[in-house]
């Protein structure tokens, strides 16, 4: 059984609230878990889509950023790109929208490369994947602080620390592993044979002449020439592809986890899910939400399972039960934590 250390909050509390909250527990968490902590520790957060408004704002770290700054510790927040392109789809424009989104008090790394393509291999031997491809930038850090919006989510039914595990430390070719499950092709009348996708292959399995294709074989389905095609030219779309996104559901949720305990495996990372602004979709939605609930509070934990667990199950003491709940039982299956949890509250009343 896990410890998960709680502060409840008011509704729509300030940041500054929140942040003293967050600082709060973390020292608790330190103190009562005994956690040795590294000389530098990236906070994981999730910036917000272009157009969300109801994403964790940067002012709610504050207080844990102080307090690694008074220990003496570096920090940064760091994310990675996502497949689906817009606003975050490559590090110049993530990086400009982080800004316009206030995380401005801490470097802002991507750890995934330029568009998605830097990415090392992690052994998970999964019924899903025997190697998981997360952002190279990761490999650097033994211990992260990862910071979760707990929220609907289309696909995964509920996001917390599993989802911003699995989804947010994976490059772009592993989020297309999870969400398509296909290697990509490419449409020869596209393709003005530049090379680059050449340049970027690691398995060297793509030859442009006499006709640009990829080897199946080779191809290790990372993404990094999808992501690096300047002319569209790679395609991740086929019908066994659309076939596996529509009819997924629980297997998509089962390779979110494998994907959670390659990122989880060998850190020690503490885990806040911030149960507050609480809405049907997540934070990747480009749209103004609507929340379902009246916030909860904070929960931390070193066991990002039981971390969820606590959050989900608080969320349906409230009468909303989101979908998704088989992801904490295949995560304990698999050893990435455990759903059963003992709650501490930790009340904040400075």
């Amino acid at each position: 059984m896990s410890k998960v250390y709680f502060t409840p909050l008011a509704d729509a509390p300030s940041a500054e609230a929140v942040s003293r909250a967050a600082k709060k527990l973390f020292d608790r968490i330190v103190e009562e878990e005994n956690i040795a902590l590294e000389k530098e520790i990236p906070l994981k957060v999730h910036c917000g889509e272009a157009g969300n408004r109801t994403f964790i704002p940067p002012g709610c770290f504050d207080g844990v950023i102080d307090r690694l700054a008074e220990r003496g510790i570096s920090s940064c927040f760091i994310e990675t790109s996502v497949l689906y392109g817009g606003k975050r789809g490559d590090r110049a424009s993530h990086e400009k929208l982080a800004v316009s989104h206030g995380f401005t008090r801490l470097p802002f790394i991507i750890a995934d490369g330029e568009h998605g393509e830097d990415s090392c291999d992690v052994p998970v031997n999964g019924k899903h994947f025997k190697h998981c491809h997360l952002g190279r930038k990761f490999a650097d850090h033994p211990q992260l602080v990862v910071m979760s919006h707990f929220k609907g989510h289309a696909l995964a039914g509920f996001g917390g620390s599993i989802k911003q595990l699995g989804m947010g430390f994976a490059s772009k070719g592993g989020k297309m592993a999870m969400h398509l499950g296909v290697k990509p092709r490419i449409r020869a009348w596209k393709c003005r044979k530049c090379g680059m996708c050449v340049a970027r292959c690691r398995a060297c399995a793509i030859t442009l002449e006499p006709r640009p294709v990829i080897d199946r074989n080779k191809c290790l389905g990372c993404g990094a020439c999808y992501s690096a095609c300047r002319n569209h030219a790679v395609s991740i779309l086929t019908w066994g592809g659309l076939l596996n996104a529509l009819f997924k559901g629980r297997f998509f949720r089962e390779k979110l986890v494998e994907y959670a305990l390659a990122a989880h495996t060998g850190r020690r990372n503490i885990y806040f899910v911030f149960a507050l602004n609480i809405t049907r979709g997540c934070d990747c939605e480009p749209v103004p939400m609507l929340r379902v609930l009246k916030d909860i509070g904070i929960f931390v934990s070193t066991d990002p399972v039981a971390a969820d667990a606590a959050a989900f199950d608080a969320a349906v003491k409230r009468g909303k039960r989101f979908r998704g709940g088989e992801q904490l039982d295949y995560a304990e299956k698999i050893g990435l934590g455990s759903r059963k949890y003992e709650l501490t509250e930790v009340v904040c009343d400075d």
